[in-house]
């Protein structure tokens, strides 16, 4: 038994049991994924897919078993090197955010800026990507630190830690007949054409489940994945915005109005997530720390390493 043999099945896996794509993703060939497998199965002395022909189609009950225990065994292979680098390079190394861009454009800025001057040598990545891709890169090990607002609290893997709320808000071009409103309604939003998030993306959930509930149907015309699209095309006068509060700026954004539509949709909570049982370098608890003064090492360190059921709400 060695690691690339456990590397196949936990990528095998990954790659709903296409093998070409195995053998891709681990530079290596497809006969040689399939004599792996076949060796491991040998030795263990039980068949761990499910075949027809050539075709792996599943997991076999004992193939169940083994990959959760590949799992950790490669996640503990993960954590004895980062121990390693924390110990030998305490202020150099990577650290991998992943996040939405809404997030990276207008939560994170003073945050990393802070970072940046406390760990000049940590070279850190912000990875834009959507909530379920963030959780994706969580679990794989390819991200260190997962913020979003959706997705992240759903995933029994990850420890999900509440960050800060925020609402929706209505953006107009200056001049706009819903500006003199004194008191805006869904009824009166949905009288024009609107330009908002696309589905899965920043509360776009609270959104449609506020018109849902008020048994109106929006005239949607267009989504964007980030609020400056859907800015720009307010501009542009193609219908009123929908975005996060936070994405409006009144400096940055002089031809549009921000109303107020608090009392319209229900709050959103922005999380930051990491996977359970992984370790983590001393700056990664840093960087989480500067975004809450709550969530210090030992209360995220606390919280990672209990089961699931044990998830902060």
């Amino acid at each position: 038994m060695n690691f690339q043999q456990l590397r196949i099945i936990r990528e095998t896996v990954r790659r709903n049991f296409n093998l070409t794509e195995v053998a891709n993703a681990l530079h290596t060939s497809q006969s040689g994924v399939s004599k792996h497998i076949k060796d491991l199965e040998d030795e263990l002395g039980v068949e761990l897919f499910v075949r027809k022909g050539k075709r792996l189609l599943g997991l076999t009950e004992p193939g169940q078993e083994l990959v959760g225990i590949v799992e950790r065994i490669l996640l503990d292979t993960h954590n004895i090197k980062k121990l390693g680098e924390q110990f030998s390079n305490k202020d150099r190394g990577q650290l991998t955010v992943a996040t939405t861009h809404t997030q990276a454009r207008y939560a994170l800025p003073k945050i990393v800026t802070a970072f940046k001057k406390e760990f000049p040598k940590v070279n850190l990545v912000l990875h834009e990507a959507s909530p379920s891709e963030i959780v994706a890169m969580l679990r794989d090990g390819r991200a260190d630190i997962g913020i979003a607002t959706e997705a992240l609290q759903d995933a029994p893997e990850l420890a999900a830690f509440p960050w800060y709320t925020w609402h929706h808000g209505v953006i107009v071009p200056a001049g706009h007949p819903l500006a003199k409103q004194k008191k805006l309604t869904l009824d009166a939003i949905a009288e024009w054409p609107i330009v908002t998030y696309q589905t899965g993306f920043t509360g776009r959930g609270r959104i449609d489940e506020a018109f849902l509930k008020a048994e109106i149907l929006p005239d949607i015309v267009m989504t964007a994945l980030d609020a400056d699209v859907i800015k720009a095309y307010v501009e542009l006068e193609l219908g009123i915005g929908i975005i996060a509060s936070m994405a409006f700026t009144p400096d940055r954004d002089p031809q549009l109005k921000l109303l107020d539509a608090t009392s319209l949709f229900s709050a959103n909570t922005s999380r930051i997530a990491v996977r359970r049982g992984t370790y983590l370098r001393t700056y990664s608890y840093r960087f989480i720390e500067l975004c809450s003064a709550k969530l210090t090492e030992k209360v995220v360190r606390q919280e990672a390493s209990a089961a699931p059921s044990d998830d902060i709400a």
